[in-house]
């Protein structure tokens, strides 16, 4: 056990003690590291001004580079990782960072407030960059605001400082930089009492289970893209947290026979890949799921476990059939996602449980998916609704379906009286439109900021109409001849 938060910063282990468990990176870096280069624009992870660049260790051995909101991130998150700041980019002979560079041929700064923030956005995509691979800097940027309208010259520095092949000083340090991180996984788990209140960091799932039986009101800690807000928005006091990433059990995933499983510390970034490779409408699910920030800290499982009616994952994983699977001191326990959420903010989980992982069965080759997302933005932007639906269709008839939708109740939740007005028969309009009506007995939604009950339902009505105009596209009605050609072969 420590009772100091250990990380790699300018090149060397700095070591911490008697500090705020809460105290986000952002007011350490301003008010107490005096690196007033990365600024607070929003203080929650929506406009990147705030970002820095954190590498860690990978299962490899190799540092993974990321971009993260340094104003949500708590102090104790950076424990066992490297800090880059805008400061640490210029060499010590006085040579800008490539992305500086390109900032300065292009002119690409007006007020300069939200510079920082997109070059350690670009510095991030540079040091994690596959080559294999083609960026797009627009995903790369969306996180990042700029109010002066200054998109087009910085779009063109990103451009130049993609095609400059000049190896920086971070990359010319990172066997060093390696070095001191595999240092710090030697530590052991991290426990800080600061004025009364806790912090654990534990490393085993029965150490997690252990604390969550000795503190059951304790507050679970993934990537704090949420509970970071109950602290910078609603100034809350969280008197014991628990962080859970790092558990590597928990940040495991496993391709299978039985399908995926995706321990409940993965991230969004981290699990985009696997989860397109089933069905693309997932990868493009993640991919307008917040920022290329908040993809990079929040994790699936923290998205289940908060139970928030309009998180953008869990209908889909629903319309899925996914599993969920839940442990505590007596074992684990394996349930349907969908019985998981209960009524608004109440969840089934047992005294001294938590979320361990989330299973999703193997494609079915007769399935198709799809998952639409209604919000005022396309990107970075928080879900009016969010549908799923997962068909299994026979010959022109309704063998299976399962639809989910989020934002149109306290919770996620399925359409059963639309299901059934489908199940059995065959795919056509005249029953899409019955389904359609049906819709009014599986909801009643709200009307708040984002949208009314009426524009919710009619657009729930409308995506499943959505739904089928693209499965009875021409490649689909190919396929369905095919194979009805194939049975009477």
């Amino acid at each position: 056990m420590r009772d100091t938060i250990r990380f790699v910063h300018k090149g060397q282990i700095r070591e911490l003690e008697n500090i705020d468990p809460t105290q986000t990176v952002l007011n350490f870096l301003r008010y107490e590291a005096a690196l007033t280069g990365t600024k607070e624009g929003c203080a929650e992870g929506d406009c990147g001004a705030c970002t820095i660049v954190l590498g860690e260790l990978d299962a490899e051995g190799q540092i993974r580079y990321q971009a993260v909101n340094a104003c949500i991130q708590f102090m104790p998150m950076l424990d066992g990782k490297q800090l880059l700041t805008i400061e640490d980019l210029k060499h010590r002979d006085g040579v800008l960072h490539p992305v500086q560079q390109a900032m300065v041929n292009q002119s690409a700064t007006q007020c300069g407030f939200c510079t920082p923030g997109f070059v350690m956005s670009l510095v991030a995509e540079r040091l994690g960059r596959n080559s294999s691979v083609t960026v797009d800097i627009n995903n790369v940027l969306a996180g990042n605001l700029c109010r002066c309208t200054g998109y087009g010259s910085i779009l063109e520095a990103a451009r130049e400082a993609a095609d400059d092949e000049t190896v920086d000083h971070i990359t010319k340090e990172l066997d060093q930089s390696v070095q001191l991180l595999k240092e710090l996984q030697k530590d052991g788990s991290l426990t800080l009492n600061w004025k009364g209140r806790r912090f654990f960091a534990p490393k085993s799932c029965e150490e997690l289970a252990e604390l969550i039986a000795t503190y059951p009101q304790a507050t679970l800690l993934a990537g704090a893209t949420d509970v970071g807000l109950w602290v910078t928005k609603q100034h809350r006091n969280l008197e014991t947290v628990i962080l859970v990433t790092r558990i590597d059990e928990l940040k495991t995933i496993d391709m299978h026979k039985d399908g995926l499983t995706i321990g409940s510390a993965v991230t969004y970034s981290a699990a985009w890949e696997k989860l397109a490779e089933i069905y693309d409408d997932l990868g493009e699910l993640v991919r307008r799921i917040a920022s290329t920030q908040i993809r990079n800290s929040g994790t699936i499982g923290g998205n289940i476990a908060n139970g928030s009616p309009i998180g953008d994952m869990p209908p889909a994983l629903i319309a899925l059939n996914a599993t969920l699977n839940l442990q505590g001191k007596s074992g684990i326990r394996q349930i349907p996602l969908e019985d998981f959420f209960i009524e608004y903010g109440k969840q089934d989980l047992q005294e001294g449980e938590f979320v361990r992982s989330v299973s999703l069965p193997p494609a079915n080759e007769k399935s198709l998916f799809r998952n639409y997302k209604i919000s005022k933005r396309f990107d970075q932007d928080i879900s009016a609704l969010c549908g799923a639906f997962s068909l299994v269709i026979q010959y022109i008839v309704v063998e299976d379906i399962r639809i989910c939708f989020g934002g149109m109740a306290g919770t996620p939740a399925r359409a059963f009286n639309t299901e059934n007005a489908l199940k059995g028969k065959s795919w056509s309009m005249e029953n899409i439109v019955t389904a359609m009506a049906a819709m009014d007995k599986d909801y009643t939604p709200l009307t708040d900021m984002r949208a009314s009950s009426e524009y919710r339902l009619q657009t729930a009505q409308n995506l499943l109409k959505k739904f089928f105009i693209e499965t009875t596209s021409p490649e689909v009605d190919t396929r369905v001849l095919e194979e009805r050609n194939a049975q009477y072969a």
